[in-house]
């Protein structure tokens, strides 16, 4: 049993070895509470960045996109709880990474989505269709449907979904990678 742990440990090591950082990013971590404190901070301007196209240049967020933000408020949340609560801080971490992954994949269905790759979400813009036909018309009428197939904002031929998948791909793999360089140099 303590063989195949070690086998375990010493193949995270070579996967680590090879990651093309890894040699001195990784000899130079930042303190756990040092990488929380970077969690919400990339979270808080992702948001911010968000809520300023769709405040300040009236770019308005489809289903989707409203999707997108919610890792980041929980990258928030945890990377506050890991600021604050010491043998929490390798799990928000490492819990923040999955959901940036998670929000990549969310990223990814979007840019499918909006390149007329596959069909979006259905149903998902539809107003109350209870009442006279009268009611009905007037709600639709009213209704500021937003869609997911069209893409309001490019720079350089990408979305902002294109964008959000490599980023949150990236921030996702350094998580994730910082979490179990972590648990290996605190392994005996």
């Amino acid at each position: 049993m303590a063989k195949e742990h070690t086998d375990y440990k010493l193949i995270i090591k070579c996967f680590l070895i090879r990651l093309p950082m890894s040699a001195s990013f990784f000899d130079q971590l930042p303190s756990t509470k040092i990488a929380c404190l970077l969690i919400v901070g990339v979270s808080v301007l992702a948001l911010a960045g968000a809520l300023a196209a769709q405040y300040g240049f009236n770019l308005r967020p489809c289903e989707l996109c409203l999707m997108q933000r919610v890792p980041f408020v929980f990258g928030i949340i945890l990377g506050g709880l890991g600021l604050f609560w010491a043998k929490f801080r390798n799990s928000a971490i490492g819990i923040s990474g999955l959901l940036f992954l998670i929000n990549s994949g969310i990223a990814a269905f979007h840019s499918g989505v909006e390149r007329k790759w596959w069909d979006g979400l259905t149903g998902c813009s539809t107003p109350n269709m209870s009442g006279s036909i009268e009611d009905v018309l007037r709600r639709i009428q009213a209704t500021d449907v937003v869609r997911c197939d069209e893409i309001p904002w490019s720079f350089l031929g990408l979305s902002m979904a294109n964008y959000n998948v490599a980023f949150c791909l990236m921030l996702g793999v350094l998580c994730i990678a910082y979490t179990i360089k972590k648990m290996i140099q605190r392994s005996p």
